[in-house]
């Protein structure tokens, strides 16, 4: 057996230890509901802020995220900003979730909106959210860890066999622990995640020959249309420049978009899309399982939007566009390669990418090998962990005990709540392993059905004139505008016989985006028509408690349009289609070293630019404008045990 494979075998085994450690622990000191489902509302400012950041920037970040790089070019590295707006949805909903828990007692999100809207439909549908968004998302990334495996192993053991025998061990820290294990473990994962992006990023840079020869690389594919997408219409190389505003005939029986896919109106609903990821119910959990909002803001800041972008923005960079010089893209490697030591990935096979740049190092440590998979492992594991655990308590909450069982007791709520999460664990195996189409399929619908929380979210955190009936049929709206704007609608429709005329992601715009539109339409109609005397009433006492508690002081009040004006700026021209400047301001894409102002591809410099003013927007709302500061009055719990509210 080769020693990579050994130290690899060695590395997952202590993973595993830990994990089952925390496991072992969590189910000993979780002696209520409350500590199992959201931790005894205890957990440590530094273990929120790695274990948030875990949850939020998955193995797709360390996988996926680098093939798509390689695969569209920097016009999809516009996605790297994810970055700032995951935690963007955070800094607008996280504490007020927490505030509102910490008063009435809530354990799920489902408990909030169902006691905010006075009614039973928007509970449901935040499960049924919950469930679309775990079990697919959850296949994705037990998928790609077997997948991981077949590679690094050199198909020893299979993607199967590695699939399955690696979610054992999540189910059983997740199913025994409850959250307390999931955010300890998500601790040392948020450690590996950023380390091994790091390490892969700098074997990129060595191979590549450093920052200069990456640079004259890109400077040569500059001067072509060589690649997946060839030229924009304004004639620059499609890898160094996204393809305008927005494409009015893409989707609608144009497959390939002239100049790619990434227009500016495609950023910005992508972006969209990954907002989910905060807005997701398992996230209201998170905020519940907190002592104080402490640890909001400097997960938003300086975890997130710093810490991960610095890392995405030089290091992902690297891999997903170096790889085209690396052997990667054969005809690039003909015209501007470096080196030929990655395979040819043309084929749609951008997901091997990650594996093919660890092997690299095989022959020469091959105990990093194994650290490095780990590493991509924890990764992958991060996410699903949460959505797990939080999804599991979801359904004994807001299902078994408010239908079933409403007087159940800690010990069956517990127990429930195992069952709950082994059901989405192999749900999830089961999809993954028979149904790989429908994975991909279901997979596309997860971020963007988590966006479609916006609506009700903002209802019960900042706009009190949302009605019940206009959330929840703004979120049934929201969901089928997704699912058919997506793969997965289009092939529902093709089995009635169907032919959409649309297609997936017509006019270039997400379907998070059109689902979002549908929503916030129906949404603004039906409030319209349902404002009633008592139902506003009941809807202020919980607006009057937050305004109680957070508002602004005088000095401070000025500062509201400036955030407006600052936050708008940034989505408009940072992820939107202003985004479009970008192309050419610091020097179009055929100048060259010699002609870009910052020595680098103009688009890249403008994402470089963009990342430091997001930071500085958030800094700015979550510390000066106090989004994500703790509320200066104390929060008083109005029941005596708020883990177990009846």
């Amino acid at each position: 057996m080769e020693a990579k494979i050994v130290w690899l075998f060695v590395f997952v085994a202590l993973y595993w230890a830990y994990c089952i450690f925390w496991g072992v622990r969590g189910a000993l000191t979780s002696k209520t509901a409350s500590d199992y489902f959201i931790a005894g509302r205890r957990l440590s400012i530094w273990v929120f802020v790695l274990a948030a950041t875990a949850t939020s920037f998955s193995g797709w970040t360390f996988m996926g995220h680098p093939g798509l790089i390689y695969r569209d070019g920097f016009q999809y590295a516009y996605a790297s900003f994810y970055a700032i707006t995951i935690p963007f949805t955070g800094v607008i909903f996280l504490k007020r979730q927490w505030m509102l828990g910490k008063r009435f007692g809530y354990v799920t999100p489902g408990e909030m909106l169902s006691d905010y809207f006075q009614g039973d439909m928007i509970r449901i549908l935040v499960v049924i959210v919950a469930l679309l968004f775990s079990i697919p998302y959850l296949g994705v990334q037990l998928g790609a860890s077997g997948f991981l495996f077949n590679v690094l192993t050199d198909d020893l053991v299979s993607r199967g066999v590695g699939m399955w025998v690696l979610s054992a061990v999540v189910l059983i820290y997740v199913a025994s622990g409850g959250l307390r294990a999931v955010a300890y473990v998500d601790t040392l994962q948020c450690i590996l995640l950023a380390f091994g992006i790091v390490s892969i990023g700098f074997i990129a840079y060595s191979q590549l020959g450093g920052w200069g020869s990456f640079n004259d690389a890109m400077a040569t594919l500059g001067k072509t249309d060589i690649g997946k997408w060839g030229a924009t219409q304004d004639g620059h190389n499609a890898y160094l420049a996204i393809p305008g505003v927005i494409q009015f005939t893409a989707g609608l029986g144009v497959e390939t978009p002239i100049g790619g896919l990434w227009t500016g109106i495609m950023v910005l609903t992508y972006m969209f899309a990954l907002m989910g990821i905060q807005s997701a119910p398992a996230f209201s959990m998170w905020s519940f399982a907190n002592t104080d909002p402490t640890p909001f803001a400097p997960q938003q800041v300086w975890a997130s939007a710093f810490g991960i972008g610095l890392i995405l923005f030089f290091f992902t960079a690297a891999q997903g566009m170096g790889a085209h010089f690396l052997g990667a893209t054969p005809s690039v490697t003909e015209v501007a390669g470096i080196a030929n030591v990655i395979p040819d990935l043309t084929a749609n096979k951008q997901g091997g990418l990650i594996p093919h740049y660890i092997n690299l190092i095989g022959d020469t440590a091959p105990w990093f090998v194994g650290l490095l998979a780990v590493c991509a492992l924890a990764a992958m594991q991060s996410t699903g962990a949460a959505y797990m655990s939080t999804a599991g308590g979801m359904l004994t909450r807001d299902l078994y005990k408010r239908y079933i069982d409403p007087s159940a007791n800690h010990a069956t709520q517990k127990l429930f709540g195992r069952i709950g999460v082994a059901f989405i664990v192999i749900s999830a195996l089961l999809v993954a392993t028979y149904s790989q189409d429908a994975l991909v399929l279901l997979g596309g619908l997860a971020v963007a059905f988590g966006f479609q929380m916006w609506p009700s979210l903002a209802a019960v955190c900042w706009i009190p004139w949302i009605t019940r009936q206009g959330a929840s049929w703004g979120l049934v709206a929201g969901l089928l505008a997704v699912i058919f704007t997506e793969k997965f609608g289009m092939a529902i429709a093709g089995s009635m016989g169907v032919d959409l005329p649309w297609g997936r992601w017509p006019w270039t715009i997400h379907s998070a985006g059109w689902g979002i539109i549908f929503n916030v339409a129906v949404c603004t109609i039906i409030s319209a028509m349902t404002q009633t005397e008592n139902g506003t009433k009941h809807r202020m006492g919980y607006h009057n408690f937050l305004r109680k508690a957070t508002s602004l002081p005088a000095s401070k009040k000025s500062l509201v349009p400036v955030a407006w004006i600052v936050t708008l700026a940034w989505l408009f021209f940072g992820i939107g289609p202003g985004a479009v400047i970008g192309n050419t301001i610091f020097g179009a894409p055929n100048e060259g070293p010699g002609g870009w102002t910052f020595g680098i591809p103009s688009i890249w410099a403008w994402q470089i630019l963009f990342w430091i003013l997001g930071v500085g927007m958030m800094w700015f709302l979550a510390y000066k404008m106090e989004l994500s500061t703790p509320p200066k009055t104390k929060i008083e719990p109005l029941t005596d045990d708020i883990g177990d509210r009846n």
